[in-house]
């Protein structure tokens, strides 16, 4: 059995997708993945059409808003509609971010920060995380998917290394991990423009040696670009030649893990992201 190939499904592809699961030339993937958040609402076209494409994939809920790293805890409102997406749409793949982005308000009460901001890699920040994952996987009844961030910044009260963090996360909720492939990457040449002494690739495939075996759930993998003097995880383009390195890599220690092509800024027409998908397909065969 080869690995599950996904793509990201965004909003220009939404009547292309659907007119093809409707007739005999259904998509050459095996599963779609939707922002969580972008189907909150109580109905609506929205639900219409993720109802539509369920009928012919199933799909990967992929979410950026419970800042499952926040000491404020998790949103009861987001959760339950998650949980009801969940129930609804009995998807494939339920995921979010190692991150932050709740917090007391300076006027009193929580605000939300709408961005993933990094968590310190400590002991007290894995508590926090741990609970708010056990959290969510409670109220789901069932596994979690986790992923690792494309940090721009870092936290001087780290103790542990991003693996091992994410290792401990892993034994201790019994969650998997999203292993963002991109991300890794990203994070390994900023750091080496910041003037680290490690080569990114020879970083990254180290940093992959270290998670556990059976840790891994998904992979995703996407595009970057240089903006200024750092490197953005962007989503917008082919993902680069080191990127499919370092999935070789994944596919021959983690195994037959779902996959996911993700592009989300300039979005190309969707025969491109089907192309990036057979590249994937092949070489995880």
């Amino acid at each position: 059995m080869t690995a599950s190939i996904g793509i990201g499904w965004r909003h220009p592809h939404y009547k292309q997708v659907l007119e093809q699961a409707g007739s005999s030339a259904r998509l050459p993937v095996d599963f779609l993945e939707v922002h969580s958040e972008n189907f909150f609402g109580a109905g609506g076209a929205a639900l219409a059409v993720l109802q539509e494409a369920r009928q012919t994939y199933p799909l990967s809920l992929h979410g950026v808003g419970l800042g499952l790293g926040s000491a404020a805890g998790i949103d009861a409102w987001h959760l339950d509609r998650l949980a009801g997406l969940v129930d609804r749409f009995e998807p494939y793949l339920v995921s979010d971010h190692a991150c932050f982005a709740r917090a007391p308000g300076p006027a009193g009460g929580i605000i939300h920060a709408a961005d993933l901001l990094p968590i310190p890699f400590n002991e007290e920040a894995l508590d926090v995380i741990c609970a708010n994952v056990e959290q969510v996987q409670d109220r789901l009844k069932r596994p979690f998917l986790v992923e690792n961030l494309s940090a721009y910044v870092g936290w001087v009260s780290s103790e542990l290394d991003e693996p091992a963090f994410l290792a401990a996360l892993v034994r201790r909720t019994g969650c998997r991990l999203l292993l963002d492939v991109n991300n890794i990457y990203v994070n390994a040449l900023n750091a080496q423009r910041a003037g680290g002494a490690a080569e990114p690739l020879a970083a990254c495939l180290d940093w992959l040696d270290r998670i556990p075996v059976e840790a891994p759930g998904e992979i995703h993998m996407a595009g970057h670009c240089l903006s200024g003097d750092i490197v953005i995880d962007d989503h917008g383009s082919r993902v680069s030649e080191s990127v499919w390195t370092l999935y070789r890599h994944a596919v021959s220690r983690f195994g037959q893990v779902p996959a996911l092509i993700e592009w989300d800024t300039d979005v190309p027409p969707l025969e491109v992201l089907l192309d990036e998908a057979a590249r994937a397909r092949s070489i995880a065969a």
